[in-house]
């Protein structure tokens, strides 16, 4: 089988397309480029869903802390300190545990005209289950991230807002959110690139690889466990993981140079790589 043939049976075989069969002999490095490759399409999409609806998230609940009434901060503070406190793989494990328990309970919801029975088992699937894990992890770490920019608002700002007459929803707009994004950016883009790392996690902490459809991780170590030789997978996934780094620095570095365009060049904040051991 030619390389070409290769990529055009395996490329997309970790979303359900192409050959339905792994390769059990003769292994290639064109087929370790192609299905570990393939595998990253899970990856991307662990990461891109889960920054997405985090960022959101996490700018609520960061808004949550620094509310003066406890209703509301104490509940946040509670979810970022249970989320940033356990590591990620043991959610990843509890998770799957508690989804694959819900469908035994039965629950339903009873809406007084009709009965409806909740379907539960959707959770026990990587693409919904270990979404919303990856979900709940990062908005926890960025909350975190967006709290202690909204902590460090130099006071100046808020005071010539005020000054100009904006309050409430106009003073967040045009000063608060901004200025936040622009001092929180540097260290949500570290965690932005520790997310899609973490994506690996996900196959290998409970939530089974159906019919063999396992994220790039997962096609590694199947190579290296056929072939007894790590040296060759791993590596390869490392070079995607490098390349996919770039891209989210590309992509970031860009925004954050959006954000502080309106500053003079040496008074713009830097980013820097500072990759978590651990978590």
């Amino acid at each position: 089988m030619s390389c070409l043939e290769t990529i055009q049976n395996y490329a997309f075989r970790s979303i359900g397309f192409g050959e339905r069969l792994l390769p059990r002999t003769d292994f290639t490095l064109c087929d370790q480029f192609t299905l570990i490759g393939s595998g990253m399409i899970w990856n991307l999409y662990f990461g891109v869903l889960a920054i997405a609806f985090g960022f959101f998230a996490a700018i609520a609940i960061a808004l949550a802390k620094d509310s003066n009434r406890w209703i509301f901060r104490r509940p946040a503070e509670i979810f970022i300190f249970v989320f940033r406190g356990s590591p990620l793989f043991i959610q990843f494990f509890l998770a799957y545990e508690a989804f694959v328990l819900l469908p035994k309970l039965g629950y339903d919801l009873n809406l007084g005209f009709v009965q409806i029975t909740l379907e539960t088992r959707m959770l026990t699937k990587a693409w919904l289950g270990a979404l919303f894990v990856l979900f709940l992890n990062t908005t926890a770490y960025s909350a975190e991230i967006f709290y202690g920019a909204l902590t460090s608002i130099p006071k100046g700002d808020i005071e010539a807002a005020e000054a100009y007459g904006l309050s409430g929803w106009k003073k967040f707009k045009r000063v608060v959110y901004p200025t936040m994004l622009r001092l929180a950016w540097p260290a949500y883009t570290n965690e932005a690139i520790f997310l899609f790392h973490a994506t690996t996690l996900v196959f290998f902490s409970g939530f089974p690889a159906w019919q063999q459809r396992g994220d790039a991780l997962y096609y590694a170590s199947y190579f290296a466990d056929k072939t007894f030789n790590p040296f060759i997978p791993y590596p390869i996934l490392a070079f995607y993981y490098i390349i996919l780094t770039l891209g989210v620095i590309a992509v970031y570095g860009a925004i954050g140079k959006r954000l502080n365009q309106h500053l003079p060049s040496a008074a713009r904040r830097k980013f820097r790589f500072r990759p978590q051991i651990i978590r």
